[in-house]
């Protein structure tokens, strides 16, 4: 007979309260059984809900045990998540533009993102005003120009030369 199922024969001869104590002590400092923790404090006050019998092969999933993440290569924890506040005290409230945690709220940033564009289109309108907005524009149009009257002779030249060779 192995080990294990000695281990385990004792452990179904001893009365409920006895194999409870021994299980606690069991499972006392270990993160990774606090389901186990979990349906023992049950079983003290007689909460336990009668279901599935629990077997070495059954998969138990506690939301509120971190699974430790071992040192070997593609071992990760999962991000926990974001706490909602104290029971009874309501969402956390943004002050300045900045939630609790110093975050920027979307409304603040989308502030700053009007103001900016604001800015910018007003500083365009500005500069057009001013005669060197003005000679600015004046130069890009006639650099335009002149760029058109080449395009026309390069495509005159062009057609000229099409129309000879045939």
């Amino acid at each position: 007979m192995s080990e294990t199922s000695e281990l385990l024969g004792r452990m179904a001869a001893l009365p409920d309260d006895e194999l409870v104590a021994v299980l606690r002590a069991a499972v006392a400092g270990r993160p990774g059984l606090g389901a186990v923790a979990a349906a023992l404090a049950e079983a003290d006050f007689g909460d336990a809900e009668t279901g599935e019998p629990v077997t070495l092969d059954t998969n138990v999933i506690d939301a509120d045990v971190v699974p430790v993440a071992s040192g070997q290569v593609g071992g990760s924890i999962p991000v926990p998540p974001v706490p909602s506040g104290l029971p009874g005290t309501g969402a956390p409230t943004a002050t300045g533009g900045y939630s609790t945690s110093g975050v920027p709220t979307f409304d603040s940033v989308r502030d700053k993102v009007e103001q900016r564009f604001g800015t910018a289109q007003g500083m365009d309108e500005l500069d057009r005003q001013t005669p060197a907005g003005r000679s600015v524009d004046e130069q890009w149009e006639a650099r335009e120009k002149a760029a058109r009257e080449r395009l026309d002779q390069i495509r005159k030249s062009v057609q000229g030369n099409d129309s000879g060779d045939k």
